[in-house]
């Protein structure tokens, strides 16, 4: 029996049809991996000589780790505030007042709309002629508020759909024991909600970190423009990229994993235990039975 509702579990026949589905496929994505790999042995691309100097510490130094470095502290930054600019509006959407939702959602809708690139070539240009940030800073600077305007309107999309998934019961009893319509957003239903929304709270993540290497058209020294350089320089650009890439999956498996941990972690805590009392018979954790003081 399947955990949805919404299909029925599949049959023997169909069992057996993904299954065969499942050999297949594998087998063609090991056969093109194979041909790949054939193409590139080929072209010498998986000498030992392309590889050497990621064993040393020169390629680390210079490049990868100062690109690795600058990658971490926009994605940093923008994680914070795209989590405050998406509570605030996440909110703001779930108002009582009906111009603080209509301005709200017109903002969030906007920036939701504008490619993330776009923002941050018009944050470069824009600031660039203020003269209000140094211009040392100014591609940083650029990378964060594109980032922070597009993904924290995702998550207060997020927190708008978490707060609607939510059982009606869940605000009907927060205001019958005296609670302000306010206060059962901001206590109870929204911090449910973000437990809820975790996992794809977590995708996000992933996505404002991949989302730094868009930093290189406005010339931010993050991971991929340096794996770019660094290859560009020593002839193995492939090599290079590749390194990039492995570091990348690394990074966004321990977030999603540590998202998922933390999901289960606070989920245990806000969990009631079930306890049934019923007259002679004792259910549930630190019931006592019957004749028993």
């Amino acid at each position: 029996m399947t955990d949805s509702p919404l299909f029925d579990a599949p049959g023997p026949r169909a069992r057996r049809r993904m299954l065969w589905a499942n050999i297949i496929g594998t087998v063609v994505v090991v056969g093109i991996g194979f041909l790949v790999l054939r193409a590139f042995a080929a072209k010498g691309q998986l000498d030992g000589a392309l590889w050497n100097p990621f064993i040393g510490s020169r390629s680390w130094e210079n490049f990868l780790l100062p690109g690795l470095r600058d990658t971490l502290k926009a994605a940093g930054i923008a994680i914070v505030t795209s989590s405050l600019f998406g509570a605030l509006f996440g909110i703001g959407r779930l108002s009582s007042s009906a111009a603080v939702r209509a301005v709200s959602g017109a903002i969030v809708e906007f920036f939701r709309a504008v490619p993330v690139l776009l923002m941050m070539i018009f944050f470069y240009l824009g600031i660039a002629q203020l003269h209000v940030v140094e211009p040392a800073d100014l591609p940083l600077v650029a990378v964060v508020l594109g980032l922070t305007f597009y993904n924290g309107s995702v998550f207060a999309e997020l927190i708008r759909s978490g707060v609607h998934s939510l059982p009606r019961g869940q605000r009907e009893a927060a205001l019958a024991v005296g609670l302000r319509p306010t206060q059962s957003l901001r206590l109870i239903e929204v911090p449910q909600a973000l437990i809820a929304m975790l996992p794809a709270i977590a995708s996000q993540l992933v996505v404002i970190l991949k989302d730094t290497a868009l930093g290189a058209i406005i010339t931010y020294p993050e991971l991929l423009d340096a794996a770019r350089r660094l290859g560009s320089s020593q002839g193995n650009i492939l090599q290079s990229l590749v390194i990039a890439a492995v570091v990348f999956i690394i990074i966004n498996y321990a977030l999603t994993r540590l998202a998922g941990r933390l999901a289960k972690r606070v989920g245990g805590r806000t969990a009631g235990k079930p306890r049934v009392e019923v007259p002679g018979l004792a259910v549930g954790p630190g019931a006592v039975p019957p004749g028993v003081k």
